[in-house]
């Protein structure tokens, strides 16, 4: 689905620009200039590995100082910056400790753009070519050569599925560790159609993506990830229904534990959580009970943290 919303979104806005001039419309922020450090979130720890990472969905539609109800992050605007820089220490905090950390800001686009497919079909076009723009960048400019990994959550992974369509090349994936596409969900079309989408198969290997969406039962999915072609399992890495057991905090806050089972379901190739007690934050709009979209990362993390050492650890032998 992941990838028919980007072809739907290539073709829409090819054909609306069709005899139009290059000036960008008036309810489109700046574009980001990555050579501007402002532009990225970045902890450098002399480390071999890095890990780039492209953030979920941190914005609202709003409304900005000239009138205009704007659909996409305003990059250099402070108060829309602060929820991105959330997520990019957060997320740098649980899982990057033997690893250099690097996250673009970028114009991702709101989350009103989800409650249609045509209007998440006409908007993600514009953060996926800053990613690209920024991925491109960071090759260039801060890694060259270090072996990388791949880490995108909820938009950010569907951005990320587009970079190991679009832009990777054998130079490329020849450095990359894995790719872990989280909160999201792949086609059949998708996986099969693409030399650098290799599922993971268990707990070491590399060169390969990682792909997991939880819910309490298949019938929790978000619209349009109701089904994925390649799930794993980021408790015991296995890729069919064997269950695990994970005992762990499940809010950010609080300190109640839970003993989950995770278990894949392989009907629908969703990974499904049984135990969770907490009352779980419903996403806005398009949110749904039992669907655990906002503790993709913070229910796994230290299950998250081992394995991406692993997997370095592999690749560096």
């Amino acid at each position: 689905m992941i990838r028919k919303l980007l072809i739907i979104s290539a073709l829409a806005i090819a054909i609306s620009s069709c005899g139009k001039g290059n000036k960008q419309p008036a309810d489109i922020p700046p574009t980001p200039n990555y050579t501007d450090l402002t532009q990225w979130y970045i902890t450098d720890r002399s480390a071999d590995v890095d890990i780039f990472y492209i953030i979920s969905t941190e914005t609202g539609d709003y409304t900005a100082a000239d009138g205009i109800t704007r659909h996409y992050a305003d990059t250099y605007n402070d108060s829309l910056r602060q929820p991105m820089l959330s997520e990019m220490s957060g997320v740098d905090a649980l899982v990057s400790e033997h690893f250099n950390f690097y996250s673009p800001y970028y114009r991702q686009c709101t989350l009103q753009s989800y409650t249609d497919d045509s209007l998440t079909a006409a908007r993600m076009l514009i953060p996926t070519d800053d990613i690209r723009r920024a991925f491109y960048f960071y090759k260039e400019k801060y890694n060259p050569n270090r072996p990388f990994i791949l880490m995108g959550y909820s938009q950010g992974a569907m951005i990320l599925t587009e970079l190991l369509i679009k832009d990777m090349n054998e130079k490329t994936y020849s450095r990359m560790i894995a790719a872990y596409v989280i909160g999201a969900t792949l086609d059949e079309a998708t996986v099969s159609g693409n030399r650098y989408i290799v599922p993971a198969k268990g707990a070491d290997d590399t060169g390969v993506t990682i792909c997991y969406n939880s819910v309490r039962e298949p019938s929790c999915a978000l619209r349009n990830f109701e089904h994925s072609a390649i799930c794993i399992n980021p408790v015991n890495w296995a890729t069919d229904s064997t269950p695990a057991t994970l005992i762990t905090e499940t809010s950010l806050t609080g300190s109640n534990r839970d003993t989950l089972t995770v278990q894949i379901d392989p009907a629908s190739g969703l990974l499904c959580v049984k135990g969770f007690t907490a009352n779980d934050y419903i996403l806005p709009l398009i949110g749904k009970e039992g669907n655990y979209h906002s503790r993709e990362i913070w229910l796994y993390r230290q299950c998250l943290k081992e394995n991406m050492e692993a997997r370095a650890a592999k690749f560096g032998k």
